[in-house]
């Protein structure tokens, strides 16, 4: 009996002239194909986008960073300080950083415009677990913040910067920092000027920090920007697992108490990846209106097939046919439809997904959008949620016109013209 009623919705599926699948059959079909594919590949860029970014801004910003609440924003006696932070369970790492923001200027440039820049002073300690990636690089020696044989204190700029400035590794820039400004004989302020040698550039594929980012030893920009030895900005601390940084830093401010202020990455970026999972939430609703508009089809072909095989619906029933079984003909082929569009789309998107992430033939502004191309990050709970939520749209799609088929009474179904 199965059988029978996947042959009878079969039959329906096709052309009353022999063809394959009627015309108003592949409308649905390609409706249902269409807005899978865009599902799919839409909501995989988003993920991409936030994955992406993500991993970017961990790569230079640790995972968690103790603050000192004073006058001065400093964060004094920072070698007492890091060892409680390593002593609460989670924390793998952590070292004290300088973080200022100053003006590079290329030494003998006439005419030159100074570009501003953020400056991290950085412990080079071997012994100690970098707390981010960037300075996990520089400790091991693949980014180079060695001494120069010029003596003069080393730098490391973002790819961007140098480009921009036109700085090759040995060249000296002088460096002008306002937190630290000196009085003269007549009363003014003069800011604090020191030379530092290029010894390497980096890039992170983050636009913003391969523009703006430099670091330098912590010695050197404690005695740039004013720090005395022992005093720092901050301590920034790498957890275990970026996902329990919320947590730790929870705990390690409750711990450490006033005056410290304990922040993870996740409130450092809160406004970014929020609007990041409201444009994906929206991009998920909009596109599925597609799918709907493709529900809508499924609805009008089949109530198509039912005002077109009336009369055979009617033979069906009086040959002993149940409503049941007329029921599950008209399921079958909205089941079909829906499945099989479903399936079509679920291929193509994660085949154009594979185009996109392999060839990466989209490219973006990355001063915009901070990545220079589309990222494409696919999640197998992405595609089960699309999957299944088309799948159970088209399903309820069937309901009606399949009802309204079981409920015709066989007489009145034959003498129908």
């Amino acid at each position: 009996m199965k059988r029978l009623h996947w042959y009878i919705a079969r039959h329906y599926l096709g052309s009353s002239r022999g063809g394959l699948l009627s015309l108003i059959t592949w409308i649905a079909l390609g409706g249902v194909t269409v807005g899978v594919t865009a599902l799919v590949v839409v909501i995989a860029v988003m993920t991409g986008m936030q994955e992406d970014l993500r991993a970017k801004i961990l790569e230079s910003t640790p995972h968690v960073i103790v603050l000192e609440q004073s006058a001065s924003l400093r964060l004094l006696d920072w070698e007492t300080v890091v060892d409680s932070v390593l002593a609460v369970e989670g924390i793998v790492g952590a070292a004290p950083f300088a973080l200022s923001e100053v003006s590079v200027l290329r030494r003998g440039a006439s005419g030159n415009y100074p570009q501003g820049a953020t400056l991290y002073g950085i412990d080079i300690d071997t012994t100690r677990a970098a707390p981010t990636e960037m300075e996990r690089q520089i400790v091991e020696g693949s980014l180079n913040l060695a001494p120069p044989a010029s003596g003069l204190p080393p730098l490391l700029m973002g790819g961007l910067l140098a480009d921009r400035m036109q700085v090759f590794e040995g060249d000296t820039l002088i460096l002008m920092s306002l937190e630290n400004l000196n009085a003269d004989i007549f009363g003014g302020y003069t800011p604090t000027v020191r030379q530092f040698e290029v010894t390497g550039t980096f890039t992170t594929g983050m636009y913003d920090y391969d523009l703006k980012n430099i670091y330098t030893t912590l010695e050197a920009a404690q005695d740039l920007i004013g720090l005395e030895p022992g005093t720092a900005s901050g301590i920034g601390a790498r957890t275990a697992d970026p996902e329990i940084a919320p947590e730790v830093a929870r705990e390690l401010g409750e711990r450490l108490g006033y005056p410290y202020y304990v922040e993870s990455w996740v409130a450092t970026n809160r406004a970014l990846f929020s609007a990041l999972r409201l444009e994906k939430l929206a991009m998920q609703l909009i596109l599925f209106l597609i799918v709907l508009v493709a529900a809508f089809n499924i609805v009008s072909t089949l109530v198509m097939v039912v005002s077109d095989r009336t009369r055979e619906i009617g033979i069906l029933k009086a040959m002993g046919m149940t409503r049941g079984g007329i029921l599950r003909v008209f399921v079958l082929q909205g089941a079909w439809i829906g499945v099989t569009g479903t399936a079509l789309g679920t291929i193509g998107g994660l085949g154009l997904c594979f185009v996109l992430d392999r060839y990466e033939i989209i490219k973006i502004p990355p001063d915009v959008y901070f990545v220079d191309h589309l990222p494409v990050s696919v999640q197998a709970t992405d595609i089960l949620l699309i999957v299944g939520a088309s799948v159970a749209v088209a399903f309820l799609a069937t309901i009606y016109p399949a009802v309204q088929a079981s409920r015709l009474e066989p007489v009145d179904a034959i003498r129908h013209e």
